[in-house]
C-alpha cells in the first residue's frame, strides 16, 4: 500500500471517508491524490465475536491511523465523514456501519485530532453527481465522474465500483479551500 505521506505534501489535506467496511477514503492535497479501499487497505476480516462460525469485517485502528497520519498538524486540513446508514430493517448492516464509524471517530478525533465534518450522502452528491441521479445510477455516476476527475486512479476506482471517498474529498476541497 502506498501511503499519502510517500508524496511530499506541504499544505492542507482534504479527506473524504465513505463510512463502512465496504467504503473508501480519498485524500487530496498538493501531492498526487490517493484512494484507499476499506476491504483492501484498512479493514480486517476475523472470527465474529459471537459463538457462530462466522467472519466479521471491522475497521483496523492501526491501518486507518497509518493512512491518515499524514494530515496531522497540517493547517487547513478537513475530514468529511459520511453519516452511517441507520435502518432498523437492516440491523446487521446498520451495526456494521456504526461500529466502523466509531473506530473511525477514535482515529480521526481522539488520536489524530483532525477537524471533522459529518455529511449526508445527498449533500455531497448534490454538488458532485448529475441532477436526478438515484438508486443504482449513483454508483455508476460516482465511478464515471471519479475516473474523469482522477484518471490515474482508474484501476482502483473500477475495483471499488465507485469513487465516493474521492468525490467527498473533492467536494470538501472545493467547499473549504
Amino acid at each position: 500500500m502506498e501511503l499519502f505521506e510517500d508524496v511530499p505534501v506541504r499544505g492542507p489535506v482534504w479527506i473524504g471517508i465513505d463510512n463502512g467496511v465496504s467504503g473508501s477514503i480519498g485524500l487530496l492535497g498538493d501531492g498526487e491524490p490517493r484512494f484507499y479501499r476499506a476491504d483492501k487497505d484498512y479493514t480486517l476480516n476475523e472470527q465474529n465475536y459471537t459463538k457462530a462460525r462466522k467472519k466479521v469485517n471491522r475497521v483496523s485502528f492501526q491501518l486507518l491511523k497509518a493512512l491518515l497520519q499524514c494530515a496531522k498538524g497540517r493547517p487547513g486540513t478537513q475530514v468529511v465523514l459520511e453519516r452511517p446508514m441507520v435502518n432498523p430493517g437492516r440491523f446487521q448492516a446498520t451495526m456494521s456501519a456504526i461500529r466502523a464509524m466509531e473506530a473511525t471517530l477514535i482515529v480521526v478525533q481522539d488520536d489524530l485530532q483532525l477537524p471533522l465534518l459529518f455529511v449526508d450522502s445527498k449533500e455531497w452528491q448534490r454538488d458532485m453527481l448529475p441532477k436526478g441521479t438515484s438508486g443504482e445510477e449513483l454508483k455508476v455516476a460516482s465511478r464515471d465522474i471519479g475516473i474523469r476527475l482522477f484518471p490515474l486512479l482508474k484501476e482502483v476506482i473500477l475495483k471499488q465500483k465507485d469513487a465516493d471517498g474521492l468525490l467527498m474529498a473533492e467536494w470538501c476541497r472545493r467547499r473549504y479551500r
